[in-house]
């Protein structure tokens, strides 16, 4: 059976990978701040990337897979992939790591494709730039890159943020010239655990199979909520449509692993 550690396993997307996996591999977890919840689940470790080696954690564990889903410093995060790098490198395992489509936020002419040539303008994008680049570098059966378009989902920040803005009647910011695509978490932990099974190698664009203007996409989600004219703030950096999507060409998931916009808008009123 495979050992899969999730570094990261307490936050919103790492916890619902560790809620999918748990029942089928022999799943652990790490968690920085301290919970009673999580000390008692012996499959999660107390791991802080800012103070603490993860040099014997792994050594005790010999995980087979790691999945980062971590946040937090980007330096810290950089020394932490680093790391992990360097031991998956002298053992049987292997690194999946969660990027973002911001590692395009530079290019704004069309959508991006999984081995499109990254380039952003945002620090957030060049920091996972640079993980990808050291993870491009190792053999093809050391990493899975995984690049997600904005989550959603019942309990997701992007969800829960949009419900208090509109309870404190402020202003949604929306950026009408934006065209995007999304996601929505429980897909995203059944495409992981298929890539996990079937043991799939390369860089996969895990969002919504079409586009969306951002500000259509919140409207249609504030509406599908029952809430009747929020406010927004239309945002305009561009004259133009500007493109921020990450679509897949070469690495595509079988059609039941593949959602829609409107399923990721439909999604935010499962329980």
């Amino acid at each position: 059976m495979e050992r899969i550690l999730i570094l990261g396993a307490s936050g919103f997307i790492g916890n619902a990978i560790y809620k999918e996996l748990c029942s089928y591999f022999d799943t652990h977890g790490t968690y920085c701040t301290d919970s009673r919840a999580l000390e008692k689940n012996h499959q999660f470790h107390q791991y802080d990337m800012e103070t603490d080696s993860l040099d014997l954690l792994l050594y005790n564990l010999k995980p087979s897979i790691i999945i980062s889903a971590v946040r937090g410093s980007f330096e810290a995060q950089i020394a932490l992939h680093y790391s992990v790098i360097s031991y998956i490198l002298t053992h049987p395992c292997k690194l999946i790591f969660l990027s973002s489509a911001n590692v395009f936020d530079a290019f704004t002419n069309y959508p991006s494709y999984e081995y499109d040539k990254t380039l952003s303008q945002s620090i957030y994008g060049r920091f996972k730039i640079k993980i990808e680049n050291a993870l491009l570098r190792l053999p093809n059966d050391k990493y899975n890159i995984l690049r997600l378009p904005m989550v959603f989902g019942q309990g997701s920040p992007r969800l829960n943020e949009i419900k208090t803005l509109i309870d404190l009647g402020e202003a949604i910011e929306v950026f009408p010239n934006v065209v995007i695509n999304v996601t929505e978490i429980s897909k995203i932990t059944q495409q992981i655990h298929y890539i996990v099974n079937r043991k799939l190698q390369g860089v996969f664009h895990l969002g919504s199979s079409d586009l969306v203007h951002q500000k259509d996409f919140v409207e249609d989600i504030c509406e599908i909520l029952g809430y009747e004219n929020p406010l927004f703030k239309n945002v305009y950096d561009s004259n133009n449509d500007r493109y921020l999507a990450v679509l897949p060409k070469d690495n595509l998931l079988p059609t039941n692993l593949q959602i829609s916009v409107q399923e990721v808008v439909e999604a935010s009123l499962k329980k």
